[in-house]
């Protein structure tokens, strides 16, 4: 089997059994979205949107956020990883969007990318999620189940997957493509303990081959 009707067979795996794939953040407009992505790194989901509710009723907009301090940022999001980086990262982000960007946050990657705490990751997940652009945005879960299946091939950063993954998923499916893959890492693809007996690509996967092939030789 081929690269390429690797893709096409888990293309249509993923259109019968979650053919509805969305982020599991919440967020009510662009500038959520953002705050939320940036809380995110390295941080559950889940977590993410305990915090939200409060940190978004006292900073609505960006223009909110930008007239504090990162001090009193901090007080509201204490308790997700790296508060002190990130409330730091929220304030430069938002006094960037006001002064440049008239609080509006930018539908292009690399004008994205100009925000402090925005990488490629986040930008992309901003183009993909809120203007519906081609865009991979490839965190732990999309490269370590690219991997896993073969999607990607001697892949050693995220760039060189996001790159793999690009290529091969048509262009429309990429914004659906990233959720399958997060969703697919997040909840049987698992890191430790990937749920195999639970996953409908082990007939497709070269991680599942290969270790069926170990436990066939032991």
């Amino acid at each position: 089997m081929d690269k390429k009707e690797l893709f096409e067979r888990v293309i249509s795996y993923f259109q019968k059994e979650m053919p509805i794939a969305e982020t599991e953040l919440d967020y009510k407009s662009p500038y959520e979205l953002l705050v939320a992505v940036i809380l995110s790194a390295q941080c559950t989901d889940k977590r993410v949107n305990l915090i939200t509710p409060d940190l978004l009723k006292r900073f609505p907009t960006a223009e909110k956020m930008a007239e504090v301090e990162a001090t009193e940022v901090f007080d509201y999001i204490r308790s997700c990883s790296y508060p002190n980086n990130k409330a730091k990262h929220l304030v430069g982000m938002a006094r960037m969007l006001v002064a440049d960007f008239d609080g509006v946050v930018p539908d292009d990657i690399d004008e994205l990318q100009k925000l402090p705490g925005v990488g490629r990751k986040t930008a992309n997940v901003i183009a993909s999620v809120v203007f519906n652009k081609p865009a991979m945005a490839v965190d732990t879960h999309v490269f370590r189940v690219a991997a896993r299946i073969g999607l990607s091939v001697n892949s050693n950063t995220p760039l060189e997957t996001e790159k793999q993954l690009v290529e091969y998923f048509p262009e429309e499916l990429l914004p659906l493509a990233h959720h399958w893959l997060i969703l697919h890492g997040r909840y049987v693809c698992l890191a430790r303990s990937p749920k195999c007996e639970k996953c409908g690509l082990t007939n497709v996967c070269a991680f599942f081959g290969s270790k069926t092939k170990s436990d066939s030789d032991v």
